[in-house]
């Protein structure tokens, strides 16, 4: 049995078998218990849905989006489409097992990142030609060389140098001939000769180097170039006898007692680092040795290729034992005290399908035992546990034991279980807290992508690409002085704003610009579900289901008749308004049917 195909069947199978005794379970429960009511809204309000697609829950009576059968209204004994409700003798029947949410302790735990030694941008410095001429001599000729402040390191045939010098010998001559002379000759030839000393002074010249010209009877051929810092020659732009004109780069020196280590440290890793932290470094180049370094810099943004940040730590090496380019080990080791170690899930908690984590988390104080399915943001696995990126608190109890008999009843029930949930390839966003100013920044950004997907619906290239500019820029001023879960949360729906949105600028058709609309679409309402609605009207999400070939498509917008941004005039009204949100409100994508 080597297709792969037959194995996924017979291990739905095998859930739908499971899934059907459990249920059978449910109802045959001798106190005749029934699944606990979720049928009325908050305050009272009545919920409808499909008898064959219970998965569609509206406010109102219409008809299925689906199958086009007339809604019911949910009663008592109809759980919700996220919602298993057991009998306490199902539950346990399905052996079902919970354990809390948790902070993961150190307890002497350490983090082991790789990185390499690099230069110190901070003390990098350029020796550029301070005349124009031709490089007779180069005195440093290939790169590692050390150079002390002050030290010759080229010789320059300058003919403005050299005419200078020629005046300034000349105009001394001068004022020796007239020493005898009248008193009008004599001061016309000492300024003659400050005016020749002042053009040496401008070109760079030091006074004692002009003091000594005017010993001379000749002009020099050629003049130095010093360094006017020490450090290592780390490149070497400069050929000798090529015409450089005045500021030209000749060398780059670096500091080498000063360096960076950089480290790659990928998204669990984050929790563990902080500004300010100690680090210990292992080098093999220096077997037997521990170094000692501090964090510096933790950068923002997440490499989107590489998924990794970059950590930057700063050493002292006053003996140049380190060589940049080397590989470095560090070592960061936990603090069983520190209250900001990540949340983590015990490994058997998770259910997995493709890119989706579904965890079943216990309902607290509700009449009987019932469990909610949650899509959550998972870390690499450390030991028996996932970090939790996002989706769940400290103190909430998950399901580690019967998770696929809860999901192969909610499966059964047409509900939103493991293998049928709404798309979630942008992972669940988090509800943060911001103020007013945080939310006036971001205004913009929603008012441009509002007015593109306007654009689009009108089928206006040229509005749609100006709107997609002024998206972008507005993402891009947008730093928020907020705190860090908010800022850091921003700081990577930010990027794919701007990309999106300059890919939606860059379009030379209608086609092309609608293809990045989507993606650009879900991070804005990402924003949203986090941060909540910043302008002073309601949006709302709309959905299209014949968008890119049946696959369908949501987009938000102001109005309240569907004005579609993915079609056009040729169907402007097609799709339906699924969730409206109000100014300050937050959208929740976990409620939208599918």
């Amino acid at each position: 049995m080597s297709d792969p195909k037959k194995w996924i069947g017979v291990a739905v199978g095998a859930l739908l078998v499971i899934g059907l005794a459990f249920v059978v379970g449910r109802v045959t429960a001798p106190d005749g218990e029934a699944a606990h009511a979720h049928g009325q809204g908050q305050g009272g309000e009545q919920t409808w849905t499909c008898s064959m697609h219970p998965q569609v829950r509206r406010s109102e009576p219409g008809s299925c989006p689906i199958c086009g059968m007339d809604l019911i209204p949910v009663t008592d004994d109809a759980p919700g489409p996220n919602e298993v409700v057991l009998s306490e003798r199902a539950a346990a029947l399905a052996e079902v097992r919970t354990s809390p949410v948790r902070r993961l302790r150190a307890t002497g735990a350490t983090l082991r990142l790789l990185g390499r030694v690099g230069y110190d941008e901070s003390t990098h410095q350029t020796v550029t030609a301070w005349v124009g001429g031709r490089l007779d001599r180069l005195h440093v000729r290939t790169t590692g060389e050390r150079v002390r402040r002050g030290q010759v390191v080229a010789s320059v045939y300058s003919p403005e140098v050299y005419a200078a010098e020629q005046d300034l010998i000349t105009a001394k001559r001068q004022l020796t001939r007239l020493a005898g002379a009248s008193e009008i000759a004599r001061s016309a030839a000492t300024a003659s000769l400050e005016a020749a000393r002042q053009r040496l002074r401008l070109l760079g010249i030091p006074d004692r180097e002009i003091e000594q010209v005017e010993g001379r009877t000749s002009p020099r051929r050629q003049v130095a170039v010093r360094s006017p810092f020490g450090g290592t020659v780390i490149e070497r732009l400069a050929t000798e006898g090529t015409y450089v004109q005045t500021g030209a780069p000749l060398y780059r020196l670096a500091d080498l007692t000063r360096l960076w280590v950089l480290l790659d440290a990928f998204e669990p890793d984050l929790p563990h680092l902080a500004v300010g932290q100690t680090v210990e470094l292992e080098v093999e180049a220096l077997p037997g040795e521990t170094l000692e370094g501090r964090v510096a810099f933790v950068d923002p943004v997440i490499d989107p290729r590489r998924r990794t940040a970059q950590v930057r730590i700063e050493i002292s090496d006053p003996e140049r034992r380190l060589r940049p380019g080397t590989f470095v080990e560090a070592v960061v080791r936990g603090d069983p005290e520190s209250s900001a170690q990540p949340l983590v899930v015990p490994a058997s908690a998770p259910l997995f399908t493709g890119q989706r984590s579904v965890v079943y988390v216990e309902v607290p104080g509700a009449a009987r035992p019932t469990y909610q399915a949650r899509t959550v943001r998972l870390g690499a696995r450390v030991g028996d546990v996932f970090p939790v990126v996002t989706g769940l608190e400290e103190g909430e109890r998950v399901v580690t034991q019967g998770a696929f008999a809860l999901d192969a009843d909610l499966q059964i029930r047409g509900g939103h279980s493991m293998m049928a949930r709404p798309d979630d390839s942008t992972p669940p966003a988090p509800r943060l807290e911001v103020d007013d100013a945080f939310l006036a920044g971001l205004r913009p950004v929603v008012e441009g992508y509002v007015a593109l997907g306007r654009a689009l619906a009108e089928d206006d290239l040229a509005a749609a690409t100006a709107a997609a500019r002024a998206t972008s820029e507005a993402a891009r001023a947008f730093d928020p002085d907020a705190p860090a879960p908010a800022a850091t949360h921003w700081d990577a729906l930010g990027p794919r704003v701007r990309r999106e949105a300059e890919r939606v600028a860059a379009a030379d058709s209608l086609q092309a610009a609608r293809a990045p609309f989507e993606p650009l679409g879900a991070a804005v309402a990402s924003a949203v579900e986090s941060f909540g609605n910043p302008l002073e009207v309601p949006l709302r999400l709309a959905h299209c289901p014949m968008a890119f070939d049946n696959r369908g498509a949501r987009w938000l917008q102001t109005g309240e008749a569907v004005d579609n941004a993915y079609f056009g005039a040729a169907m402007r009204t097609c799709g339906s308004v699924e969730a409206t949100v109000e100014p300050g409100e937050r959208l929740d994508l976990e409620q939208v049917a599918p």
